[in-house]
């Protein structure tokens, strides 16, 4: 990875590609330290330090702190995530948005467009509820309609600002912008929880168990460690399906023959499940804590199964129980998503017109079957590693109290999102090589 960067710092244009990133990227840390007009954010760190489970602190984390300093970022992109993610979905749903992704670049940016206002709307709602929820707890040094209107448009705007900049680093630097944003406020939080871990497992204990502080320092790298190894393995695994194409006559000449691949990722739906489970199982929360209630009696114990801080607690195990649901919607998300984004009987049909076939397997229905056969069979191994890396966190919260705003999920997009990077930077090292070549 050093090598690879080092290289490209040599090659004037990819370099000021990734400075013009890093500039963006200083933008966005210090939008994230500057508060809203007119709120008291000695109140909301007051608040958010009350909160228990990941609800908030997984959404902390991915807007990089500005969430819990209520600065004008604190929306952050996760609005444009939720646009995106909505829109995928309508577009299976939808015959015409359909009809606009196969319509080329002239459909895709409409479909942008058409993201850019959803994210606005969605930013527009979210600062609104947080606007009156929160200000009316105290969260305004003065509840009134101006102060209101302000941090609402403030906020909205900061949503905004952010979507605007994650597209000129993909236009103008280098990577996926918005995926560039996320990696880098998950990145800013990960000193402050390392350093927790380290104060309260190994520091704290130096002095009177130093065997045991070592041993706690070794087994807080190793998990790190193989964690990212395995979300690498995730990352990197493919499937190969071995495609021949049929020669035929095309005018004189006899083309065709080639062999190719299908290439099925083993973690087809990425850290896409992880989320919508987590979304499901912390929305309840995260409403009940804006409305105030506390929950008693059976809701208030199905709220605790919800709660990830009570997972793998030996004191109440019986809340574990939302650990074993959660695993379950991960399995079934894995499943959904692959399902709306790999269209097995399309494939089998696209092979059948350009006269590829699967060897041994029979052109049409039989290889649409089996292709949903080897997918699901992949699927299933994707999922169950995207399970092992979203609980490990959980597991060592629940036994031994360690407490992090960063866990799998946050593993999972920053090592995916630096790995495609790193390849996009070798790519365009290559194609500025061959350039070099052939100008020669």
């Amino acid at each position: 990875m050093l090598t690879t960067l080092k290289n490209a710092f040599k090659i004037v244009e990819i370099r000021k590609k990734i400075l013009y990133t890093l500039g963006m990227l200083v933008v966005i840390r210090i939008g994230s330290q500057l508060p809203v007009p007119g709120i008291n954010t000695a109140f909301f760190q007051q608040w958010f330090a009350e909160q228990s489970g990941d609800a908030f602190s997984f959404f902390n984390a991915i807007t990089g702190g500005s969430f819990e300093n209520m600065s004008i970022l604190a929306l952050n992109i996760s609005p444009y995530i939720t646009s995106s993610i909505i829109m995928q979905l309508l577009t299976i749903a939808i015959p015409a948005l359909e009809e606009m992704q196969r319509d080329g670049n002239e459909g895709r940016k409409k479909i942008v467009a058409i993201t850019r206002y959803v994210t606005v709307g969605l930013a527009l709602i979210q600062s609104t509820a947080m606007a009156i929820g929160f200000g009316r707890q105290g969260l305004l040094t003065d509840f009134n309609a101006l102060n209101v209107i302000t941090a609402i448009a403030t906020l909205t705007a900061g949503s905004a600002f952010l979507m605007w900049v994650g597209e000129r680093i993909t236009e103008n630097g280098i990577g996926n912008g918005i995926s560039i944003v996320l990696v880098i406020n998950i990145i800013s939080r990960l000193p402050s929880d390392i350093g927790g871990l380290f104060e309260q497992f190994v520091f704290s204990k130096f002095d009177t168990a130093p065997a045991t502080a070592i041993l706690a320092a070794v087994i807080i790298f190793a998990v790190i460690i193989g964690v990212v190894i395995l979300v690498i393995i995730l990352n990197d695994g493919i499937r190969k399906i071995p495609v021949q194409y049929a020669k035929k006559m095309q005018g004189r000449k006899m083309v065709g023959g080639q062999t190719s691949n299908i290439p099925l990722r083993v973690n087809t739906a990425g850290v896409i499940p992880v989320i919508f489970a987590q979304s499901i199982l912390q929305f309840p929360i995260i409403i009940c804590s804006f409305v105030g209630y506390q929950g008693t009696g059976f809701w208030g114990e199905i709220l605790r199964g919800m709660n990830s801080s009570n997972w793998c607690n030996p004191a109440a195990p019986i809340y574990s129980i939302g650990m074993l649901v959660y695993i379950v919607l991960i399995v079934f998300f894995a499943y959904f998503y692959t399902s709306i984004t790999f269209n097995p009987l399309m494939v089998a049909d696209n092979m059948k017109k350009q006269g590829g076939f699967i060897p041994g397997i029979r052109p049409g229905a039989p290889t649409s079957d089996y292709l949903t056969r080897v997918l699901n069979y992949i699927v299933f191994i994707g999922a169950v590693g995207l399970t092992i890396v979203a609980i490990i966190p959980y597991i060592f919260s629940g036994i031994f109290g360690a407490r992090v705003s960063f866990g799998g999920t946050s593993l999972i997009i920053i090592v995916s999102v630096i790995l495609e990077t790193l390849k996009q930077v070798e790519s365009q090292m290559l194609v500025r090589n061959y350039k070099g070549f052939l100008n020669d």
